[in-house]
This record gives structure tokens, sequence and C-alpha cells, in this order.
């Protein structure tokens, strides 16, 4: 059958019908994922067509996904996010959705509160099992969506649930009937798809929840889960590791809507970020992420990177305010005591730090020479040196300034008394054989006993 595309406008075959094949024995793909080597990499040389939609955005999994990985957050502590969360995203609801437990008390306390909130964005979701008690909580508490786990590879359906294709089929399209009959937005997890065999489990179960979804009215959406960050963002790879193949078979063979089809990455090849993006380009409108990637194993796709994806790819933030990025990072480590990684992008101490010496020369003439952009305008995080041995006065006074937020007449210049004894100190440690850099502890103590604590208390 022949049908005139309108993301194309071209004349486009629709009658790719695959229909479910129920193997006997599970396909665990030996040959890319040997379990003894690194996971192979295989291309075919087919290509998709890129075809980013008209709109693209962030669904968040910090309560959900990030909270599995952490010590659970506390319910103000998540309320306190989800608020930071709504001024990264802007009016406009580029961060679109965040989804949370419902099992315990406190998990629903901290969706009420959130909600209590009245905020549009990020849209308050849910995440349960496939059980009619789950989706009356669902209900109960007006929650108009929630994700419901729909396992895709063998490797979960013979090896975990000891079930067939067609038992895993039917149990999926079961669990989402219980949702429509609920009057509830279904958001199916097909978890491990980059494992999953796509033509003969994948596209058959996709088409089925398409016909529910056009028998009940209501949509369900598709979210596309790398479990085990094994997808690849190259051209021309096979299925099933191939992202853009994903997304646009999803398309193409499901008739999946963009504005319904959700990538969910992880970080295990350090692949996340880039994945994400591909996703985007190649048909998905949204991709899921959690607050610094805090999440299983390796962690999920950083929110905060595809913010700054989101503005390199559509040369606007569109109402984001990024400097939220700096507020949710000093969050994270001051009120919930998470260790961010110090070189961790855009949120760790040392992100915008130059440890050269002749990089911190070039810093202080002109912050554009080794500063990836104007991070104190767009983070509220101005650039910053580390202090070695060939760092001058200069350097020290530009430290101090930026270490301690000193501004206007607070500020010290390279001839301040407390910068001539601290280089005076610093020269001493070369002097007597040390190689490295100092460490901000180590100048802050020093500068709390030459400044008598007085630096220390500004």
């Amino acid at each position: 059958m022949l049908e005139l595309s309108s993301k194309t406008n071209l004349l486009e075959q629709k009658s790719y019908q695959y229909e479910l094949q129920d193997v006997k024995q599970a396909n665990l793909y030996r040959d890319l994922f040997n379990y003894e080597e690194v996971p192979k990499v295989a291309f075919n040389h087919r290509r998709v067509p890129m075809g980013m939609p008209e709109e693209i955005w962030i669904t968040d999994t910090t309560f959900r996904d990030g909270q599995q990985s952490v010590e659970p957050y506390t319910v103000k502590q998540i309320v306190d996010l989800y608020k930071l969360m709504h001024k990264l995203g802007g009016p406009f609801g580029i961060i679109r959705q965040t989804e949370f437990f419902v099992y315990s008390e406190k998990d629903r306390k901290a969706v009420e509160e959130c909600m209590s909130l009245g905020l549009k964005f990020p849209e308050v979701t849910t995440w349960i099992r496939a059980t009619k008690e789950d989706f009356q909580l669902v209900k109960d508490l007006n929650i108009r969506e929630t994700g419901i786990l729909l396992s895709c590879s063998d490797y979960h359906i013979f090896n975990k649930l000891k079930l067939t294709r067609r038992q895993a089929l039917e149990q999926y399209t079961g669990a989402v009937k219980m949702a429509l009959e609920a009057g509830i937005v279904p958001r199916c997890h097909l978890e491990d798809i980059t494992r999953a065999d796509f033509y003969g489990f994948v596209v058959p179960l996709v088409n089925e929840l398409q016909k529910l979804s056009e028998e009940s009215g209501i949509p369900v959406k598709i979210r596309a889960c790398d479990t085990m960050g094994y997808g690849v963002p190259y051209t021309e790879v096979a299925l099933p590791r191939s992202v853009a193949g994903i997304v646009y078979g999803l398309q193409h063979y499901s008739n999946v809507p963009s504005e319904y089809l959700e990538w969910h990455g992880h970080n295990d090849f350090y692949k996340a970020v880039a994945n994400a993006s591909t996703a985007w380009m190649y048909g998905a409108c949204a991709v899921n992420c959690s607050l610094l990637g805090i999440g299983e194993r390796t962690g999920n796709i950083p929110l905060e990177a595809m913010v700054m994806e989101y503005a390199s790819l559509r040369g606007s933030m569109d109402g984001m305010d990024p400097s939220a990025i700096t507020e949710i990072g000093e969050y994270f480590k001051n009120e919930i005591g998470y260790d961010i990684p110090p070189m961790t992008p855009f949120v760790g101490r040392y992100f915008n730090t130059t440890r050269a010496g002749i990089h911190a020369d070039g810093l202080m003439k002109d912050e554009e020479i080794y500063n990836i952009f104007n991070t104190e305008k767009i983070l509220r995080r101005k650039p910053s040196v580390m202090i070695g041995k060939a760092s001058g006065l200069a350097g020290i006074a530009y430290w101090i300034n930026t270490n301690y937020g000193l501004s206007g007449n607070s500020m010290v210049d390279k001839r301040d008394p407390l910068v001539i004894r601290l280089k005076e100190w610093i020269d001493a440690e070369y002097q007597g054989g040390r190689q490295t850099t100092l460490s901000p502890a180590e100048l802050e103590t020093e500068i709390e006993r030459l400044s008598e604590g007085k630096l220390g208390r500004m």
C-alpha cells in the first residue's frame, strides 16, 4: 500500500507488517554479545534518513531511575529539586515531564506536594507495576500518565521472565489494556531494546499497542530503553544496536508519531549523550534524563547535558534558565551531601578551571581563550585557575577573588599583602621539591591562617 508521507511529502510503502516470531530458543545475539569480550559493533551500511521533529523536549527520571541509585531523597528534597527543574525548564516546558514511584506513603506525599504547586511543567507522571491495584492508585492521585515495564529482549523474556515471546506479548498487551480501561496514558518502557529482536518481537509488539491506541482513542507512548548502554550513534550500524535504526524503525514500521516516541539511555560505554542527541535527530521528540546523570550503574543521560545539547541544536535556550544548573549542583552538594566528581561538565568544581600555568596566563588576559563559553553569564560560574609553581601574583589574586566570590571594593589585587604572603608560602612549597598544583583545600587553609580567619568569613 502506498501513502503520502506528511513528513517527507513522498509516496512511501506502508505494507510492512512484521509478525511475531515465536522462536523456541532465545536469540541472545552471541556474535555481538559474547559476554567474555567487549560487545562488538556491526555495520550493515543501511542509511536511515535524519528527521528531527519540529519540537523536541526533555523528560526526567531523577525521582525514579535516579533515586534507585542513591540514598532515597526526602520529600523536601524532591520538592526542592522539582522547583529547580521547573526553573531550569522555563515557561515553555522544555523539561516536559518527570516520573515518580508511588509505592510508599513518602512517595505519594512527594507526588501530592509537587502537584499542589500547580506548575504546568514538568508534568508529574508515575512508574508502576502492571496491576489493577497500581492503576487504581495512579487514577486516585489524578495522574494522567504512567510508565509500565515491557521487557523486550530474549535475555529478559526467556531468561528472567521464563516466558515465550507469544506469552510476553499477550501479558504486555493485557497490561496496557488495563491502563487504557482506567483512562490512563500508558508509557511503555521497552526495556533492553538494544539487545532485542527488532523485527521478530519489538515491531510486532508495538503494532499491537498501536491498535489498542486506535481502538481506545488514548495515546500509547513508546519509550525505547537502552538499558545496558549498548546503543551506538554511528550511521550504517546494524540493529539491534543502532539508535537511528531503532527510532526510524518504530516510526516507519509501527507508525509511532514522534511526539509519542522517547529515548531512555544509560552511560555504560560513555555514549549516553551522543545517543540521546541521535534519537532527537532521527525522529524522537523526547529524551529521558536524570539530574547529574545519577542512575543505575554508570548512570542515565545527564539532564543538564541535554539542556546544552538542545541549545546547540536549536540555537536558543527557548526560555530555559541554565543558571539553575549551578543551583542544582550546589543543592546536591550542600543539601543532599552528594559528592559530585570535580571534573563533571557544568556542575563539577573544576569544570571551568585550568591547571596549566600557561593556560592560566591566557585566561587572565582573555578568558575566551580557555573557557568553553561565558560560564559566568550562562551558568553564573566564573572560570578559575589552579595555583601552581608558575602562577604569579596576578594568578593568585585571580584565584582568591574567584574562589571567595569577591567583587568590587572587596577584591584583592596582586599588591595586596595577603597575596604577597601567600605567594611566598607557595614558593617555599615548590622550593621544597613539590611538583603538583595546590588543592583548593590547602590554599583555603593557608589563607585562613594568613588572614586570621577574616577572608574565610567573608
